[in-house]
């Protein structure tokens, strides 16, 4: 009878109130949630951890989901069930998801029939983990919102972390010169490896004169901006004639001067993934499946996690200095 009573539930990190990471509570008795109609019910083998859940998490993100809450998009696994009306996807299918409506930090997970893709077997669960949020917030950067256009040139800044790899080989698979930052040697090299054609430390002091004298004082065609708290007054120095920024992370405030946009009409552009329509995910999605199908797209698997130290990979995530791929949970 125990073994039956204990069977429908499963270890969740749970959220009761917004706050720091000391929130995330680690729970073994969360009831396994059942797939309604167009949806399905996944067994967790990787969920991604991603900034944006740490801002959510605080309470300080414009979007705040209704406590108590499992936080987690991007998750790789097996489908365990199917609710009403999936048919393109059966039990056993090998599959990754953009979002989850039950939450990902848990060993199953509710997700939407349409926010879920086959994950090929060129990649394991940890890189199907590594997919979702950075590869279509890198496309949508690039050419939904950046309007990239092959010849261009492009200044990842940030670019060892997930968003950053993500950019890295989609904008080298894409036809345009990229140009990468990191914090560490380790972190540059990671950059090149993935498809960046220079890299450059940006905690040496003069590195942006570097990237001047790269770029022959023409400037850079597009930047995406992982910190633009930090860079953004002085990415507006980098850009070329109608070049944009384009801000996919923020961690607060900066001071700029908007005379920097008139010199050259750039132009400054936020990027939100959960802004876009059903017809750019479903662009996002060719276009990532096409990557992985081409073998360009190879997410790399940072730092992992067992599920029960999620506070952990949420401090670090934001502290540790010099990222390298993508943060992973392993339940």
């Amino acid at each position: 009878i125990t073994m039956a009573a204990t069977r429908n539930v499963m270890r969740a990190v749970r959220v009761f109130e917004f706050g720091g990471p000391e929130v995330l509570k680690f729970q073994s008795d969360v009831l396994i949630p059942d797939p309604k109609e167009n949806q399905v019910l996944i067994k967790v083998r990787a969920c991604g951890v991603n900034p944006v859940e740490t801002y959510i998490r605080s309470g300080s993100y414009a979007r705040k989901p209704a406590l108590p809450y499992t936080p987690g998009s991007d998750v790789a696994g097996v489908i365990e069930s199917v609710g009403e009306h999936v048919t393109a996807f059966k039990k056993g299918d090998r599959v990754f998801t953009i979002s989850t409506v039950s939450g990902g930090y848990a060993d199953y997970a509710v997700a939407a029939a349409n926010r879920i893709f086959p994950l090929s077997d060129k990649l394991d669960f940890k890189q199907g983990a590594a997919i979702g949020i950075p590869y279509f917030t890198a496309y949508r950067a690039l050419f939904q919102k950046g309007r990239a256009k092959a010849g261009e040139s492009v200044l990842v800044h940030g670019a060892s972390g997930g968003v950053g790899i993500a950019t890295c080989q989609i904008a080298r698979a894409c036809g345009l010169k990229v140009l990468g930052t990191a914090g560490t040697e380790e972190g540059m090299n990671m950059v090149l490896r993935n498809g960046a054609h220079q890299a450059f430390n940006h905690r040496e002091a003069n590195y942006t004169d570097k990237i001047k004298e790269y770029t022959g004082m023409k400037g850079v065609d597009i930047i995406i901006e992982m910190l633009s708290n930090i860079n953004l007054a002085t990415d507006l120095q980098l850009l070329s004639y109608a070049g944009r920024v384009m801000v996919v992370g923020c961690r607060g405030p900066i001071e700029i001067n908007p005379r920097d946009t008139m010199s050259k009409e750039s132009s400054i552009i936020g990027v939100s993934l959960f802004l876009a329509t059903e017809e750019e995910m479903h662009e996002c999605a060719t276009a990532v499946l096409k990557g992985i199908e081409a073998g360009w797209l190879q997410p790399i698997v940072g730092s992992e996690y067992p599920l029960a130290e999620v506070a952990t990979a949420h401090e670090d995530i934001i502290h540790n200095s010099g990222a390298r791929g993508k943060m992973v949970l392993l339940p």
